[in-house]
C-alpha cells in the first residue's frame, strides 16, 4: 500500500480549488489534476505492507492538534517536480505542528523539509504559465485523513482509509 496523511477538502473547498485550477492557462503536455484528487499532504508514508495499517491508524488517532484555517493565496510553478500549485503564503502553526508530529511518528520521515502548505493543480508543466492573481481560498481544516494512492493508471486514484477530527478550540459560552 502507498499511503500518506493529508487534509481532504470538503465539496465547497474542492469547488473553489477547481475554479482556481480552471483559470490557469496551461500548454503542452500539462495535465490538470482531477478535482477528486485535490488534497494537502501533511506527511508522506510511502509503500508499506498492509500489516502496517493499524500502526498508521494509531498514529493518526493519537494526534491532538487544533482545527485551523489555511488560506491558499497564490499560484506557483515548481520547476523540478514540474507542477503548478496553489500555495498558502503562511502555513498555520497548528498545521505545521501536526505535520511535524506525524513525520516524527514515522521516524525516517522526520528529516524532510518543513511543511509548505499547497495543493497541486497540474502536473507535467514544463513552462510556468503566465503569472496571474488568484482569489484566496479559505479552507477550515477540521479533520485529517490517511489516504491510499494507486498510481497504476493514467491518473492516481486516492482513497481515504481513515479520518480523524482536529480539536475544536472555540471557547464555550
Amino acid at each position: 500500500m502507498r499511503l500518506f496523511f493529508a487534509l481532504w477538502p470538503d465539496a465547497g473547498v474542492r469547488s473553489l480549488i477547481a475554479d482556481a485550477a480552471a483559470g490557469l492557462r496551461l500548454s503542452g503536455a500539462a495535465r490538470p489534476v482531477p478535482r477528486e484528487n485535490y488534497h494537502l499532504t501533511l506527511a508522506f508514508v510511502g509503500e508499506v505492507p498492509s500489516s502496517s495499517l493499524a500502526v498508521l491508524q494509531q498514529i493518526g488517532r493519537s494526534q491532538r492538534e487544533p482545527a485551523c484555517t489555511v488560506s491558499l493565496e497564490a499560484y506557483e510553478h515548481w520547476r523540478e517536480p514540474r507542477v503548478v500549485v496553489a500555495v498558502a503564503r503562511e502555513t498555520p502553526a497548528a498545521l505545521t505542528l501536526l505535520s511535524t508530529r506525524l513525520r516524527a511518528a514515522l521516524q525516517d520521515r522526520a528529516a524532510e523539509p518543513p511543511l509548505r502548505a499547497h495543493v497541486t493543480l497540474a502536473r507535467k508543466v514544463a513552462q510556468a504559465p503566465v503569472p496571474q492573481a488568484m482569489s484566496a481560498i479559505p479552507w477550515r481544516a477540521t479533520a485529517f485523513s490517511l489516504v491510499s494512492s494507486d498510481t497504476s493508471g493514467q491518473h492516481a486514484v486516492y482513497t481515504v482509509v481513515d479520518t480523524w477530527p482536529l480539536l475544536d478550540e472555540t471557547p464555550k459560552p
